[in-house]
């Protein structure tokens, strides 16, 4: 599996429930046992922002497609724009 880093395409599978897929936008605190990413999406015209563990054995995580080269760590900047402008900036290909 590649590695989960911000500017990734990335389906979340919860095996409580169905399936999240939007881009990673931030990756907190490493590889430590608390560690998170942030995955959003925009689901009927409203952006989405879900929180996951990295280590938890309720999710299933798959990486689509991986940005060949990102600036920042915290792809925050993505808020504020609209869904093919931030693909065009993060340079991620869907």
């Amino acid at each position: 599996m590649k590695k989960i880093k911000p500017g990734a395409i990335a389906r979340v599978h919860e095996k409580q429930g169905g399936s999240f897929q939007g881009i990673v936008i931030s990756r907190k605190h490493g590889s430590e046992p608390g560690a998170t990413f942030t995955v959003r999406a925009i689901l009927a015209r409203v952006g989405v922002e879900k929180i996951y563990p990295i280590h938890s054995p309720n999710i299933e995580v798959k990486v689509l497609s991986s940005p060949k080269k990102v600036h920042r760590s915290k792809l925050y900047f993505v808020r504020k724009l609209s869904k093919k402008k931030s693909r065009q900036k993060v340079g991620v290909a869907a």
